[in-house]
């Protein structure tokens, strides 16, 4: 039996969207528009992003953020998935409740203590702060969420698969690279996505942990809107916000391509 939806529901649907989404239309607007004031509409221009481009602080810091995102993700990633294998993996082994609180720890603590303790800890080392602390805070706590992650993931992988490679004669390490990663593929993009998008948007470790050359995009915008915002922030915001759509829908193409295609050889095996 088709459930109808209600009038109540449609209204409830519309209104929890508009309240999510309406202020990023909003903003996409006014970036567009040709008065320097923010709150008053002076027709359509795409004069701020000119001068986004042109704002030379603005480019050196969203090549920082990039350069951070991108390598901060990638071995997170790594590491995440690491620790993924050991959690799903080995059962039983001494300090797998330490190891396992260490791991969840960062995903529940305030990104304050975080960003001081590391900041204190970089002090102690006798770090100077810049581009390598910024994306050790990130790795640090990106790491925690990529686990999460591929470990729900691996906790559904088929073990057997891994079984009947190596009786084949594959040694273990190559039965991981040919058979188990090519399989949780995609929950590894989409750790790697996530690890990106956080450290794309932290603002609060990044300020403990940065220093001279190293400001992110985050700590230039927030800089820029206590003196007030101006329709260039929009435009900054726009992109950033075109980008992570971007990423996302790559993220969706290459999930949904990964089970079409898992489909096509179940079919297959199947048939035979």
């Amino acid at each position: 039996m088709e459930k109808r939806w209600s009038p109540l529901n449609i209204v409830s649907v519309v209104l929890g969207f508009a309240f999510l989404y309406l202020p990023i239309v909003v903003l996409i607007v006014y970036s567009f528009n040709a008065s320097r004031l923010v709150t008053v509409w002076g027709g359509f221009s795409p004069v701020w992003y000119g001068e986004l481009w042109r704002d030379q602080s603005i480019l050196d810091a969203a090549l920082v953020t990039l350069r951070v995102g991108i390598v901060s993700a990638s071995v997170a990633t790594i590491l995440g998935t690491l620790a993924a294998l050991v959690l799903v993996r080995f059962v039983k082994f001494r300090g797998r409740l330490l190891f396992t609180g260490m791991i969840y720890a960062p995903l529940v603590m305030p990104e304050v203590i975080t960003g001081l303790s590391l900041l204190l800890l970089f002090v102690t080392m006798d770090l100077d702060r810049g581009f390598f602390t910024v994306t050790l805070a990130h790795i640090t706590f990106t790491m925690c969420f990529v686990t999460v992650v591929v470990q729900s993931r691996l906790v559904s992988f088929d073990r057997r698969l891994e079984e009947a490679a190596q009786d084949l004669g594959c040694p273990p390490w190559k039965a991981f690279f040919l058979v188990t990663l090519p399989v949780i593929w995609p929950a590894v993009a989409a750790g790697w996505m996530l690890a990106f998008t956080l450290s794309l948007d932290d603002l609060v470790i990044a300020s403990f942990t940065s220093g001279p050359g190293a400001t992110t995009l985050p700590m230039k915008i927030y800089s820029q809107v206590r003196l007030g915002v101006t329709p260039k922030i929009n435009a900054l915001c726009t992109i950033l916000i075109a980008i992570v759509s971007l990423g996302v829908l790559i993220a969706a193409l290459v999930n949904k391509r990964q089970l079409v295609a898992a489909a096509r050889d179940e079919r297959l095996a199947e048939g035979r």
